[in-house]
């Protein structure tokens, strides 16, 4: 059975209370590149949940973060919803969300955390005869748009699931919130290199084709920058929507979307033909056709129907006196073009 969030939580806390050595304070850049959001953030945390007072509330009255830190049309994540709504219908909301008072609507709420608990309970109330009696447990604070981003990234360090992509498009919106590659270090437990590195994906592969493909579970940053590095051509976009409405693609999980999507960028440009069309001359008088002469880009045939042997036979006999009339007449050194 998973840990609950204060669980993991405080598990993260007792991990770091070692004995700290006599030249600790000689290295104070090692801690800090060592660190995570969970464990920088987890004393502050659970003094704040412990002082909050858990309510149930109305999820109708409850809408989403602005920030988003996952890709809500994703097969994957579907399936991990669909899971959820099974055990919260089956055992209780374990694990409480975090809301702030919605900054423009009154009597409303704002999520800071637990998307995927808000979402499964709305899908429970949708399947219930009544709907106005399934609440959802929360805590509620006050929080300024740092402080909710700064909350959401903390329970995205706990629960550690976060694709690489999906990361790297958090980031995204960390940034879009006005934070710089330096303040989201400890907010995703990164380097500044690391986060430079997201943003170099992203700002290569367009927001369409991120989100087309998806979570892409199991695909980390080696394959999401070769993707990058091939969108570099401006045409290898355009290949790979081609691909994203086809149904091979939409079919498909999207680790293999990402695979798809890859091979349509690296394909070379497609062709266009410049070859000339099938040429067709009939040997004919009048009505009757004695022959046909079919000519391509693979060379020339001439094919003589069956009820004209007798002239096949007679151009047969006579191809020696045409092909040293045509020698004669012809410059050796005449190539057709």
């Amino acid at each position: 059975m998973k840990k609950s969030i204060l669980q993991r939580m405080a598990a993260a806390e007792t991990r770091t209370e070692s004995p700290v050595s006599s030249d600790a304070s000689d290295k104070p850049s090692l801690a800090r590149r060592h660190s995570s959001p969970v464990i920088s953030n987890v004393g502050r945390a659970l003094t704040q949940l412990t002082e909050d007072s858990v309510i149930s509330l109305d999820p109708d009255r409850i809408d989403r973060s602005p920030y988003r830190d996952r890709f809500g049309n994703d097969e994957d994540a579907a399936k991990e919803l669909e899971a959820l709504k099974i055990s919260i219908a089956s055992e209780g909301q374990k694990i409480p969300v975090l809301v702030r008072p919605h900054p423009t609507k009154a009597d409303h709420y704002q999520l800071a955390y637990g998307y995927r608990r808000w979402a499964a309970i709305k899908a429970i109330m949708a399947e219930s005869d009544r709907p106005e009696t399934i609440k959802i447990r929360a805590y509620v604070r006050e929080l300024s748009d740092r402080q909710l981003i700064e909350e959401q990234s903390l329970e995205n360090g706990v629960r550690e699931n976060l694709t690489w992509i999906e990361q790297a498009m958090w980031a995204v919106q960390l940034k879009s919130a006005g934070l710089s590659h330096r303040a989201m270090c400890p907010i995703l437990g990164a380097s500044e290199a690391a986060i430079s590195h997201l943003f170099r994906v992203t700002e290569a592969v367009p927001e369409d084709i991120i989100l087309a493909i998806g979570r892409a579970k199991g695909v980390g940053r080696p394959k999401w920058t070769a993707f990058a590095e091939l969108l570099k051509d401006p045409s290898s976009a355009a290949r790979v929507r081609k691909i994203i409405d086809t149904v091979e693609f939409r079919g498909a999980d999207s680790s293999s979307r990402i695979a798809q999507a890859i091979r349509a960028a690296s394909s070379a440009a497609d062709k266009v033909t410049t070859e000339p069309a099938e040429e067709i001359v009939d040997f004919a008088v009048g009505d009757r056709v004695f022959g046909r002469m079919k000519s391509n880009s693979a060379g020339t045939t001439v094919s003589i129907p069956k009820q004209e042997r007798a002239f096949a036979r007679w151009l047969a006999d006579r191809m020696p006196d045409l092909l040293s009339e045509y020698n004669n007449r012809s410059d050796p050194t005449h190539k057709e073009v």
